[in-house]
């Protein structure tokens, strides 16, 4: 019979061919993360093979879900002095090393995600067999969080894959399949799921000989090549992120170019930078969005039954989006227009998006059959979820209503994706109006993370648990918004879109207006995100705005919507569109005028405020998240209002006080302010 021996965060288990057998399994975790316990009793277990050595030792996880998650990260928060980061890095380091050094084969036998400080574990093994299955995935994304692997991956990683996929792993933060993890060398052996345990024995008890690695890695490795190699990665990370931005790739480049993956000082070297990295306040704020993200997830969870029909009414660029999305995360979805030469184009948006998305035919026909054109409606009795995405036009919707209300099943969610009008004159001939609930997608829709969910005072609670429950079943994070005009996303970006195009009228040629956001770290400038969102939308959502006002929409704005140049949409907007990309004129010489900047995001931050102050969402936290998931604001600042602690209320205020004089009322600090002070 095995022995077992048990720990709170590791079993031990030794079979009859004395192979020791060590599992994770985290306590009180549903996944395994490597919390400094969990890191203390690996290191005293291997300690203990040090003096008594097995035949063999497999790590594996005993959470059916995954390998290792990585770091735990809520330790991060409470660092604040990089040498007290250094020592923390440099321990955990040297407990792998000492994995690394054990005098017996290590085999790591990888059942699912392998990430971050996870994938370092198992790279610490002598060789690593994972399951052959297209869910699970292997990669380092720490980048993310604005810092690099510290417990050895930016030395073993280069050693096992060679620089250039190693390097390009860390830097873009994004994560392989196992297929592609054997290719790169990083793994040695696939196994189908089931038969994953017997593969890490059969290599453990017969290990064949390491991964050496080869002449082109090596050439590509020297210190001759490193320089010229280390100046492009350079090159192509500026194209993504400035180095006051986001300094974590810049150092990972540094640490390579210098080092090579090798030589103790590698390691030391790499647990300094991390520790320089965790204290920045870059890293602070990405793992500030990180919570903020796991927040959202979290407002997802349900023990509702999940939706499996979706009808979304209006087969526009928003609702074709919407309906394609929706089957790709395996719901059946009817989508319904006027006639079908409206949902045609949708149907053929929904294709390409899907051929692109899936290199397997079986899988791209699998998805497209649970997309179907319905003129007529006949999906409406089935859905568990009806999503309205007509035009904008209250009488219009209403009118909609009237007709599926009756059809739909008694718990059926009935949505709106309007980007502008409350809820409250939507519902007004609902017969039972406490169940129409906002789902406001942003577009593209693909790439968008965020959803409003939008409620009054009124909706059923159940329904807006539904909703919630729906957008974290379809990928989506999603934050409940009261309704109110422009609910969050849309509010705190009319007044930044609008003073863009004040300064467009004021003569600032249109890229230095882009370039004013850029260079604060807005991933667009407003007006390439004004066409980008569609001039046709702005208009709509601006009216809510400009109605209040007494005003006009800008000249520039209404002379581009009345000649139907809505932006990206149609080919031009602000600029002319070639291949999904703005033609943007050449600005070499020319400077923007010095406050613009501020201009354009204090309209954005003071904004936040009032939405704050009015309880639009439920505290600031949410009022960051929305901005930076929905708007796009810079992650690495952590949010407007976060942004305006940082740099200081005081000095805001004084500063929106000193636009305020020089370029009117627009400007003044809302009242809000004081609850921050």
């Amino acid at each position: 019979m095995p022995a077992h021996d048990t720990a709170s965060n590791w079993t031990l288990t030794t079979d009859e061919s004395g192979i020791a057998w060590l599992a994770a399994d985290k306590a009180d975790a549903s996944a395994n993360s490597l919390s400094r316990a969990v890191m203390e009793e690996l290191s005293a277990r291997i300690e203990e093979f040090h003096r008594s050595p097995p035949k063999a030792l497999i790590i594996t996880s005993a959470k059916k879900n995954g390998f290792v998650a990585g770091a735990d990260i809520k330790e991060f928060v409470g660092i604040q002095d990089p040498d007290q980061a250094y020592q923390m890095i440099r321990q955990g380091q040297q407990v792998l090393d000492r994995l690394e050094a054990l005098p017996c084969p290590t085999v790591a036998a990888i059942n699912g995600f392998a990430l971050g400080g996870g994938l370092e574990l198992a790279l610490a093994c002598k060789y690593r067999v994972v399951a052959d299955d297209a869910s699970i995935t292997l990669g380092f994304p720490e980048v993310m969080l604005g810092v690099h692997p510290g417990l050895g991956g930016t030395v073993r990683a280069v050693q096992l894959a060679g620089p250039i996929a190693a390097m390009d792993l860390m830097l873009t933060g994004r994560s392989i399949r196992p297929k592609k993890a054997l290719e790169l060398g990083l793994v040695d052996r696939l196994a189908p799921p089931a038969e994953l345990n017997e593969a890490a024995k059969r290599i453990a008890l017969n290990p064949p000989p390491l991964r050496t690695t080869g002449f082109k890695n090596r050439l590509l490795n020297s210190g001759i090549v490193r320089p010229i190699l280390a100046g492009q990665m350079r090159a192509q990370v500026a194209k993504r992120a400035r180095p006051d931005h986001y300094p974590a790739p810049y150092a990972m480049i540094e640490l390579w170019q210098r080092h090579g993956g090798h030589g103790e000082q590698a390691y030391d070297a790499e647990a300094r930078s991390m520790g320089k990295l965790l204290c920045t306040e870059t890293s602070r704020n990405l793992v500030r969005v990180f919570f903020l993200q796991e927040r959202l997830k979290a407002g997802g969870k349900s023990n509702l039954p999940p939706a499996k029909h979706v009808h979304v009414v209006g087969a526009g660029v928003m609702g074709g989006d919407i309906a394609t999305w929706c089957a790709v995360r395996g719901l059946t979805v009817t989508l319904q227009d006027r006639e079908m030469k409206y949902i045609t184009p949708a149907m053929e948006r929904a294709k390409a998006f899907i051929d692109k998305r899936y290199p397997d035919q079986a899988k791209r026909d699998e998805t497209l059959a649970r997309l179907k054109a319905d003129v007529e409606g006949n999906g409406v009795p089935d859905a568990d979820v009806v999503i309205e995405a007509i035009f904008e036009n209250l009488q219009a919707k209403q009118d909609l209503y009237a007709r599926l209300e009756p059809r739909m099943k008694a718990d059926a969610v009935l949505a709106t994706n309007t980007s502008s009008i409350v809820l409250e004159q939507l519902s007004q001939k609902l017969a039972t109006p406490t169940r129409l609930v906002g789902l406001h997608f942003f577009n593209p829709v693909a790439r968008m993370p965020l959803v409003e969910v939008i409620r009054t005072k009124d909706t059923d609670p159940t329904v807006v648990q539904r909703a919630l429950a729906f957008a974290r079943q379809i990928d989506k994070l999603a934050i409940v918004c009261m309704s109110s005009p422009g609910f969050l996303v849309n509010r705190v970006l009319m007044p930044y879109l609008s003073e863009a195009i004040r300064a467009a009228e004021e003569g600032v040629p249109l890229p230095l207006i882009d370039r004013a956001a850029e260079d604060f770290g807005m991933p667009m400038g407003p007006i390439e995100l004004a066409d980008v969102v569609g001039l046709d939308v702005a208009m709509s959502v601006g009216k809510v705005f400009l109605q209040s006002d007494s005003a006009a929409a800008p000249p520039t704005l209404q002379k581009l919507y009345d000649a139907k140049k809505f932006g990206k949409k149609t080919g031009e907007g602000f600029y002319k569109w070639q291949n999904d990309k703005p033609q943007k004129p050449d600005i070499t010489g020319q400077k923007a005028p010095a406050d613009l900047q501020d201009r354009l995001l204090l309209s954005l931050v003071n904004e936040a405020v009032a939405v704050l102050r009015e309880g639009v969402v439920e505290d600031a936290d949410l009022v960051d998240a929305g901005a930076i998931f929905g708007a796009g604001f810079a992650p690495f600042r952590g949010g407007p209002i976060q942004y305006a602690k940082s740099r200081g209320v005081e000095a805001v205020v004084t500063r929106l006080q000193e636009l305020q004089q020089t370029h009117g009322g627009r400007f003044a600090p809302d009242a809000g302010w004081q609850s921050l002070r």
